[in-house]
């Protein structure tokens, strides 16, 4: 079991030069808008929300080096945000009802969903284009509605759910290292 995990696993991240250039051009916005004075702002569902959560603070805190705090947000985190919206006015629209609050013109809105498909994913990325946000979808491989919201679409070459989560979040990390070094002091 474990060496069949590995293998597929090893097998996907090996297909990902496929999405180098799609990364690059990710890791060029991020850094763009947030030495405009922007933000970052993450949202997804399950372990997608996780890896929301992961990648904004890695932002805020810091990744590999001590650096200033860097804008960016889960809009996973609040609770009491979450489920007054989820019971006044439903799930579906939970992700774009917190854009239309806080996503100004510039930020850039990163909606993660294996699927491709989650409703609230989808709407939030609506709504991030509304408001002129630059628009990122993490997915797995066909991208589905979230991909053709996004300016640049990160589809991994998988069926596989858990080796998508998984790329996610290597690719999260890489984007992260590539922010430090553009915020790195000399």
């Amino acid at each position: 079991m474990f060496q069949g995990h590995l293998d597929g696993h090893t097998a996907t991240l090996q297909r990902l030069q496929e999405c180098r250039d799609v990364l690059a051009a990710i890791a060029q916005e991020w850094v763009t808008a947030l030495k405009s004075g922007k933000k970052v702002i993450f949202f997804g569902n399950g372990g997608s929300a996780a890896d929301a959560q992961h990648l904004a603070a890695e932002l805020v805190v810091r990744y590999r080096v001590n650096r200033r705090a860097l804008p960016a947000i889960a809009l996973t985190t609040d609770t009491s945000i979450l489920t007054a919206h989820s019971n006044d006015y439903g799930f579906e629209t939970v992700f774009a009802r917190q854009v239309e609050a806080l996503a100004q013109s510039g930020d850039v809105v990163v909606g993660i969903s294996t699927s491709g498909t989650s409703k609230n994913v989808v709407a939030g990325l609506k709504a991030a284009r509304e408001a002129g946000c630059v628009v990122v979808s993490f997915t797995g491989q066909n991208g589905a509605d979230c991909a053709a919201l996004a300016h640049h679409a990160y589809c991994v070459p998988t069926p596989v759910t858990a080796y998508a989560q998984e790329c996610h979040l290597m690719a999260g990390h890489v984007l992260c290292e590539y922010v430090e070094a553009a915020f790195a002091v000399a």
